[in-house]
């Protein structure tokens, strides 16, 4: 169980030096030349360093690393003669110990790496000397060294002299951590030496104590919390990492910056992503390992997976020799030899600021992408990177703490400033790898994504997509990982979003301009999917209110947030009573800082019992501990240790598990990490990254479906399958390979054209920005001239011949009729297409002979689309035509016979629809719809919206972010949450993952959270400012079916939210601290919603409705009216009218609303009929009406209904039908739109306008 325990700040300490022997030996000999000395392990200093009295085993709880093997060290013994500062030997036979070290600490090669120059005796006193060291395992797994070099002098040797020694032994004290805490742990080091230095304790028992000082300090958990703790004369700060998936940062990450200029550093990054032979080299040790852990960091989210080893020394140069990709450090010194022993590597001069590649390839390093290295230049060039500049407007302080901390925070501001531009440099390097991935069969379409880079880049993305590293980064990308990268490159993200539009890619006209017109802009914008808005008018997000408008622009970045813990000062001297007693301090000072931090901030909360936690394990306090986690799962699942509290469940002795199995909320706590554990490894995800092929054989229709989704083509099932008819017309029905291969080939040539499409600036003028050319005829003759027909997702043009120009031909919602006629021509008959417009007179009429039956299909097929779209409000139908457009193009393109017109008919959706089955939208329907938006867009097929919820937008939040627009939440099946921007209605964040069942209820608590219901039971809280679901609650034992929000008012000091779950049980939430203030349980056949009104509480269950105290106690009870009892029916939601003192119940099964007053519950309730509605599944009041979702059947097909009822005269003022399935969620957004969500076989939310 303490196995699991995060290790503290030290791993190991060793004392590298020259043995004792060898120094007598030196002495003896009197030789001239000071020989080249073999450093040794002197000491080993390693937890646990206490241990419980009268035991001959360190106590369980101190024990924190895990995989340790043994030492065997001489005891120390007092040395008299040569060499003071080291332990001796008596004799061959010495007494010897036994000293565990980690595993992965390899202490023969330690040697080497403290002295890389190896050990050289002085007849000069040297300067203290620092340098780093990484030690990687054969797992992968890294730890952290710094050591210091300094020097001691030989006394009583043939080189004394009266004035004092003339002869230094140099010895190293390297200090290991799992963590890369490289400036702490060199003033840990710098503290060291200083008493060191001025102490008169023997230097082995110092050394020891700082060693096990440093063990004792703990590690922060990911977040804003910094520990601090005194080693005298410095104070040490440990800094956390933002998140558990960024590294913690203790270094300058500026240091490159100011050794290269920045093109150098994008060939040094640019040789990491291609995976090359990188050796570094300087002159100074300390900076080949800073600047190479730097580098690593810049190249973040992808991970470089090969050997690392910054510092070779002499013996390991033979190191570079390795055939695999590597990144080493060397001395400069090493230079020439390095260059001649092998080819094929890049050697960056660190103290030279160059990059020079010896490289069998004769293309050398790839040049980045220019966007993206234009981009990083500038931000690079920009760093204000020199302290004195920043501080010298600032008085000098007397406090070496003080400045300390002054130049820490200007460094870490500085590091934010670093992390931000490396970051942007990969967001815009591979931000256009997602529109090639297919999520759903985890497929990459790398041919894809090389045929849309440009020509000059495409040797750095070749070798690139080869990488190892590359293919872990799409494994988080096709896992859908929320990091930094992807928070950037959602922010960042073009409007024109993929998900919403899911359309071919075409260039938009607005790209067009700043291509032909700005040739070195014209790789500035990404060519990413065809349109923004397929309407004539963009779809009128909810108008921002006053005082929306907001400056967002950004000054230097500053740290906001951060806190640090102060340790207690270390005990002395260090054992077990006093190590005791120094964690219980811990503890009091946790206990201390925890009743400072206001409830609200629940994320500093969670760090400090985090730590506490950890202290109670270490103690051995496993009952406290438990509880500390039990908080700390509903603050931040992020931080929660589960398999520690796991293995600590299962090692509790007989009497403690007793204690934890009789307190509930422990017991739930266990038996969730447990099932947790036995999930992921009964489920461990699918990591594979595939690469998009071809078929080989012929394709059923389930294997074609699948195909066509990897291909990147379309992801509607149903239009697939529309395809598959077409392309098997008059055979089996199974498609041949090659048909697939010339059917793929033509979709995507056809896509490279548009891409080549040349307007002139006059042409593009004419069109809207977003709108994009999907095809172009050949050049025909016409009504007004010779030219090409040009079509667009709103219309039809004329690009006229010789000097181009632009005739509108008609936009597509002002067709009146398309029809096949023939000119005369000679003795022959030439086909035409005649195009009657409401906007024109005349008839446009073109003679484009074998095109004509394609043109006539397509053009009727996105008129269709566009009446559909207009009528339904639904731009989706627009989307749809047009992709059955292109698909039509592809497969005529494809066939080439006879059969290919009637083939391409197949996909003639939306006309057929207009022609066959004509769907009339009721006038009070379209006058009141507003807009309609998908939220299963992006997915194979839809998905039911179980909850939608409205938040307004906050003030207070960047428009840049997003963040201070209002928003919708939509939950749809599986725990999945799609966000849309309600100003705009595009979607936000496609996919928030919130568990795997399915979600019933949310409640926007305050600004920063959101709470979710779900049918497992679990109360998920959403960050609305991270996108990040990282607390729940779990005190329900049945699903949680509704929550309702009591506001604090001068009765109540903080703000109180209720929930229910189907079980009976209400729980009262004290939402700033998320503890239970009250629970009850009802008596009810499935408890499903709940309100607060007249203050009183109030549940619906679906055999009664009742009136509840706060205490819990029923105050009336309303069951089902007596004629509905003989039919199966029962209660599904309710909703009070305060200014009438007025319950309006619905049920499950019955057409009709009833209307109940407060005053008696046991009279008759008022009946309102609703016409053709076979049952009521959610109610809401919006301003004076009650607008109710139901079961409605429209000449005996089930559709969605909506009934706006008039409370004052109870009476039905309009039906609304805009769903082909039920209505099943309903909210309303600021009293000025009611958004609607259908199930499954609609899966769409509709926008309503409210009178």
């Amino acid at each position: 169980m303490a196995d699991l325990l995060p290790a503290g700040l030290l791993e190991v300490c060793v004392v590298v030096g020259a043995s004792s022997d060898r120094l007598k030996d030196i002495c003896e000999e009197r030789e001239k030349e000071l020989p080249l000395l073999e450093a040794e392990v002197l000491q080993v200093h390693a937890p646990p360093f206490v241990k419980k009295e009268n035991e001959s085993e360190p106590q369980a709880g101190l024990t924190r690393v895990q995989r340790r093997r043994s030492f065997i060290k001489k005891k120390r013994e007092r040395f008299e003669g040569v060499a003071p500062a080291e332990p001796t030997a008596k004799s061959a036979d010495a007494e010897v110990q036994d000293v565990t070290v980690p595993i992965n600490v390899d202490l023969v090669a330690l040697p080497q790496l403290c002295f890389p120059e190896g050990l050289h005796l002085s007849r000069d006193f040297q300067e203290d000397h620092y340098h780093f060291l990484v030690f990687t395992d054969v797992l992968g797994n890294r730890t952290h060294g710094v050591v210091v070099q300094y020097c001691k002098p030989i006394q009583n040797g043939p080189w004394s002299s009266p004035k004092g020694a003339s002869l230094y032994c140099p010895y190293s004290i390297c200090v290991i951590s799992k963590y890369p805490y490289y400036n702490a742990l060199r003033d840990c080091l710098s503290s060291l030496m200083a008493q060191l230095k001025t102490c008169r304790r023997a230097e082995w028992d110092l050394v020891k104590d700082f060693a096990a000082r440093l063990a004792l300090v703990p590690i922060p958990p990911p977040g804003q919390l910094h520990v601090v703790f005194n080693l005298r004369p410095l104070q040490i700060i440990l800094p956390s990492t933002e998140d558990k998936e960024q590294p913690i940062i203790d270094l300058d990450l500026h240091l490159p910056f100011l050794c290269f200029k920045p093109r150098q550093l994008l060939q040094v990054i640019t040789s990491m992503l291609t995976e090359q032979r990188v050796v570094l080299l300087s002159s100074d040790w300390a900076l080949l390992t800073l600047l190479a852990h730097c580098f690593l960091l810049f190249i973040r989210p992808l991970s470089w997976q090969h050997p690392f080893v910054p510092i070779l020394s002499q013996q390991m140069l033979d190191f570079i020799m390795a055939p695999t990709a590597f990144l080493m450090g060397c001395h400069l010194r090493h230079f020439e030899e390095v260059a001649a022993e092998t080819d094929d590597l890049i050697l960056i001069n660190i103290d030279e600021g160059t990059v020079v590649s010896f490289s069998s390839d004769s293309t050398g390093i790839p040049e980045v992408p220019l966007v993206a290295e234009d981009c990083f230049i500038k931000r690079g060039e920009a760093l204000r990177m020199h302290y004195d500049l920043d501080i010298s407007h600032l008085a000098t302080s007397t406090d070496i703490n003080d400045l300390r901390a002054q130049r820490r925070l200007w460094q870490q501001n500085l590091n934010a400033e670093v992390q931000k531009i490396t970051l942007e440099l990969m967001v815009n390097i591979f931000r256009e790898v997602q529109d090639h991935l297919n999520y759903e069969h985890r497929v990459f379409n790398s041919e894809e994504f090389l045929k849309s880079r440009d020509p000059r880049d495409q040797p750095f993305y070749e070798k690139v997509l080869e990488t190892h590293i590359f293919n872990c980064f799409l494994k988080e990308r096709l896992n859908r990982k929320m990091d930094a990268f992807t928070r950037l490159e959602m922010s960042t993200r073009s409007q024109r979003m993929k998900a919403m539009l899911d359309s071919p890619r075409r260039p938009m006209m607005q790209e067009m301009a700043e291509k032909y017109s700005k040739p070195e802009s014209r790789f500035s914008r990404k060519l990413g999917a065809g349109m923004s808005d397929t309407g004539e008018d963009g779809p009128g997000g909810l108008p921002p209110r006053q005082g929306s408008v907001r400056n967002t622009s950004q000054g230097h970045a500053s740290l906001r947030g951060i806190t640090t813990f102060r340790l207690p000062d270390f005990p002395d001297p260090l054992d077990f009573h006093r190590v005791q007693l120094y964690y219980c301090d811990i503890i009091s000072y946790l206990d201390r800082a925890m009743m400072s931090v206001p409830p609200e901030n629940s994320a500093l909360l969670a760090r400090y019992r985090y730590l506490r936690g950890l202290i109670n394990t270490t103690m051995g306090k496993r009952l406290e501990a438990l509880c500390d986690f039990q908080n700390l799962y509903k603050m931040d699942t992020d931080i929660f240790p589960g398999e520690l509290v796991r293995m600590m469940a299962d090692s509790l002795p007989r009497q403690e598990r007793v204690l934890a199995e009789r307190r509930s909320e422990l017991q739930r706590l266990i038996s969730r990490v447990r099932k947790d554990h036995e999930k992921d490894q009964s489920g461990r995800c699918d990591d594979t990254v595939k690469k998009f092929e071809l078929p080989k054989k012929h394709m059923q229709l389930e294997d074609f479906v699948k195909r066509v989704q990897e291909s990147g083509i379309m992801k509607d099932v149903e239009t697939i399958n529309r395809l598959f008819d077409a392309l098997t017309v008059g055979q089996q029905k199974q498609v041949d390979p090659e048909v697939f291969r010339v059917f793929y080939t033509v979709w995507k040539e056809t896509e490279a054209e548009a891409q080549d499409v040349h307007l002139p600036a006059g042409v593009i003028g004419h069109l809207d920005t977003n709108e994009c050319v999907y095809k172009l005829s050949s050049s025909v003759k016409t009504s007004h001239g010779m030219g090409k027909i040009a079509l667009t997702q709103r219309r039809i043009f004329l690009l006229t011949e010789g000097r181009l120009g632009y005739i509108e031909i008609t936009k597509f919602r002002d067709i009146e009729d398309v029809r096949i006629s023939s000119a005369p021509f000679l003795l022959l008959r030439i086909p035409t297409l005649k195009i009657k417009s409401s906007q024109r007179k005349e008839t446009f009429e073109a003679n484009l002979k074998s095109e004509c039956d394609l043109w006539n299909l397509m053009i009727k097929e996105m008129w269709a689309g566009r009446k559909m779209a207009d009528d339904h409000k639904d731009p989706q139908y627009m989307q749809q035509a047009l992709t059955n457009v292109l698909l039509m193009d592809a497969v005529v393109g494809c066939l080439q016979s006879q059969k290919a017109i009637f083939a391409a008919s197949k996909l003639a959706y939306f006309d057929k629809m207009k022609l066959e089955v004509p769907v009339m939208v009721p006038k009070t329907t379209s006058e009141t719809l507003k807009h309609k938006i998908n939220p299963s867009l992006d997915l194979t097929v839809p998905q039911a919206v179980d909850v939608l919820l409205y938040t307004p937008g906050q003030l207070s939040l960047p428009d840049a972010e997003g963040g201070g627009n209002p928003k919708l939440w939509c939950a749809l099946s599986n725990g999945k949450v799609v966000v849309f921007d309600a100003a705009s209605w595009s979607v936000r964040h496609s996919s928030i993952q919130v568990g795997t069942s399915r979600l019933n209820c949310m409640l926007g608590v305050d600004q920063h959270q959101l709470w979710i219901g779900s049918q497992d039971s679990v109360i998920y809280i959403i960050n609305t400012h991270s996108m990040s679901c990282n607390k729940q609650l779990t005190e329900h034992r049945s699903e949680v079916t509704d929550f309702a929000l009591e506001e604090k008012d001068q009765r109540f000091t903080q703000t109180l939210a209720y929930s229910c779950s189907a079980d009976g049980v209400v729980i009262t939430w004290d939402v700033s601290t998320l503890q239970v203030r009250k629970q009850f349980k009802l008596t009810c056949d499935r408890l499903q919603s709940i309100r607060l009104a007249g203050g009183a509480l109030w549940c619906c269950a679906r055999d009664c409705v009742l009136e509840l105290k706060r205490s819990g106690m029923v105050s009336r009870r309303l069951s089902l009216p007596d004629y509905l009892r003989s039919v199966p029916t029962a209660f599904s939601c309710f909703i009070h009218i305060a200014e009438k003192e007025q319950l309006w119940t619905g049920c499950t099964d019955a057409g009709e609303l009833c209307v109940w007053h407060y005053s008696d519950l046991s009279e008759p309730a008022h009946k309102i009929q609703l016409q053709d509605c076979a049952g009521v599944n959610c109610i809401i009041k919006v301003k004076n009406q009650v607008w109710v979702g139901c079961r409605g059947r429209i000449q005996g097909k089930p559709r969605g209904k909506i009934y706006v009822v008039d409370p004052e005269r109870q009476s039905v003022e309009k039906e609304l039908v805009a769903h082909g399935d039920i209505v099943q969620a309903l909210c309303s957004a600021e009293d000025r739109y009611v958004l609607s969500g259908a199930a499954r076989e609609d899966g769409k939310v509709a926008i309503w306008k409210v009178e």
